[in-house]
């Protein structure tokens, strides 16, 4: 067996080319986009090698068939803002063969530690986590856009050469031809009452507001996160354009106290139910197909991306109030059936206790590992974020 280091185009096609071989007979796969994939590692278009780096292998077997890819990564804002300076490894792809295997996490624990790391995270993105994270482990489904989909055989892999679960990421859908429960609905309507709140649903030609509102509740509800930076705003311009044909103004919410902005939410209808047959390429007629077939309401599901609150009001039912605003949404588009709530850390009960007050039902699980190049047992998993904001993460 080989290891080549991608260095062209070539050999970013031969990456892209691995997940077909492995996936060929697997009728739940959805081939991410090509163009996603490559802008990960595009330094132009990636905005995290600003403060980071990331290489790329495939493996070769004798006869140079390819057999398996990897990618290594260093974000410098975050890896040492751990007990031990942690990098990352993703894009993890390989034949049934824990030799193969074992080849491609050597090579990322090999880069990893000539560039100073002592720990490892994966499978995880060179970006947000809202994309490409994690193993998935339970609930081999279909995948939404953006989620991770794996063979069973992967978490033995992982779990062998030493990694073990940092955190386990559950997904919860929600089935919207189902009622909301009662009570959920009681705190619902009297929050949205209140004369001090406004709701308000995102506009194109405001972006530039609404990415700063974005910004200031982010940073203010996220603090609280182990391992918290605060976003940056070329980050979040980035990801707007990538986005930016899938956005529906009534699937992102904002709410305002007294015309501060408090909490925010991000939902998009789920492409993967379109893409599938696109087999990664978006060329331009398959861009007219995809701009079609979103006309037709061909997608019947949604994913929730990610929502947050900021401290002081995390307990005054706004996440009830963003609900029945997108309650009303919903019933105004009866061709989306199903929501995904994707996903929630088992580091983060209030987001696990607000899953299921409006009935979402276990889907999916994935797990990011951690291994510690020391070899040792890792002693702490990541620390949960306290219920209150009073209480330490623990």
């Amino acid at each position: 067996m080989k290891l080549i280091e991608v260095t062209t185009k070539a050999h970013a096609k031969k990456f892209i080319k691995v997940a077909h071989i492995i996936y060929k007979n697997d009728p739940n796969w959805v081939c991410p986009l090509d163009n996603m994939i490559n802008g990960v590692f595009n330094p132009n278009k990636n905005v995290f090698y600003k403060h980071g780096d990331a290489i790329r292998w495939l493996l070769v077997d004798d006869n140079d068939k390819l057999i398996g890819r990897v990618a290594a990564f260093v974000n410098e804002k975050k890896a040492y803002k751990f007990e031990q300076p942690t990098g990352g490894m993703g894009f993890f792809e390989c034949i049934d063969d824990e030799k193969a295997a074992f080849i491609l996490f050597d090579k990322c624990m090999e880069w990893l530690k000539a560039k100073g790391m002592e720990a490892v995270d994966g499978p995880i993105n060179f970006g947000e986590n809202d994309n490409f994270w994690g193993l998935l482990v339970e609930g081999f489904m279909p995948q939404s856009f953006g989620m991770n989909y794996h063979p069973p055989y992967y978490r033995k892999f992982f779990e062998d050469y030493g990694f073990e679960s940092y955190f386990e990421q559950v997904t919860n859908h929600l089935d919207m031809t189902v009622p909301f429960p009662e009570r959920f609905w009681k705190i619902a309507d009297w929050v949205r009452q209140k004369p001090a709140y406004k709701f308000q649903h995102f506009e194109m030609d405001k972006v530039d507001k609404y990415l700063s509102d974005l910004k200031e509740v982010y940073d203010s509800a996220w603090q609280y996160h182990e391992n918290f930076t605060p976003i940056n705003k070329d980050d979040l311009w980035a990801s707007f354009r990538e986005a930016k044909a899938l956005i529906d103004e009534e699937f992102i919410w904002f709410v305002y106290a007294n015309n501060r902005p408090i909490a925010f939410f991000v939902m998009f209808p789920d492409a993967n139910q379109i893409l599938k047959p696109m087999k990664g390429k978006m060329h331009l007629i398959n861009k007219l197909r995809f701009f079609w077939l979103l006309k037709t309401k061909a997608i019947k599901r949604t994913r929730i991306t990610i929502m947050g609150v900021v401290p002081e009001f995390q307990k005054s039912g706004i996440e009830s109030g963003i609900f029945w605003h997108m309650d009303k949404v919903m019933k105004r588009k009866p061709h989306y059936k199903e929501v995904e709530l994707s996903w929630v850390g088992d580091f983060n009960p209030k987001m696990e206790a607000l899953h299921a007050s409006v009935g979402g039902k276990f889907a999916k699980r994935h797990i990011t590992y951690r291994k510690l190049f020391s070899n040792k047992k890792l002693e702490n998993r990541s620390k949960v974020i306290p219920m209150g904001t009073r209480e330490k993460a623990r």
